[in-house]
């Protein structure tokens, strides 16, 4: 069972390398990059934790490790955008991406927010289909990946 825990400003450090092992994972699947946020200074990362509603996720047979992360920004007066998703590659298929979800969607209702967004990019087929039995639905919007404009991502919406 995945055990899912709000990141406080004390947990910059375990954000930090669980963000950084995502990015050395799937470089084409964020908006960022290795090489940018590994030059971001402690205050940074503690700045990221206070301001991001994220959460990390733990399964018994990896011990103190996190296995995953999502991040929940409000983007607006009644929507939040999930962000900064990732699974280790051993722990996908055991639900974590699924309990990680609706942790950003549980901190989204506590905030009364009525909807949840995301960009992910086209051709991550695992992420599509995770987001699609989440809910989640294209909403025909598409944009340039930030890190590698040669990549799209679509948007997603899921009202609450």
């Amino acid at each position: 069972m995945t055990d899912v825990r709000e990141v406080a400003e004390d947990d910059w450090a375990i954000m930090r390398a669980v963000r950084l092992d995502a990015l050395r994972d799937m470089p084409c699947a964020f908006g960022s990059t290795h090489a940018r946020e590994t030059a971001f200074t402690e205050a940074d990362w503690r700045r990221r934790a206070r301001g991001r509603n994220g959460f990390l996720a733990y399964l018994p047979d990896f011990g103190a490790v996190p296995v995953g992360i999502a991040g929940g920004i409000r983007e607006s007066a009644d929507t939040a955008q999930l962000v900064s998703m990732w699974v280790r590659p051993r722990a996908r298929g055991r639900r974590v991406g699924r309990t990680l979800v609706a942790a950003v969607i549980g901190w989204a209702r506590a905030q009364d927010l009525t909807r949840v967004c995301l960009w992910v990019t086209d051709s991550n087929e695992q992420a599509l289909r995770l987001y699609g039995r989440c809910g989640f639905t294209p909403t025909g919007a598409r944009q340039p990946l930030p890190s590698d404009p040669s990549r799209t991502e679509i948007g997603m919406t899921l009202p609450l």
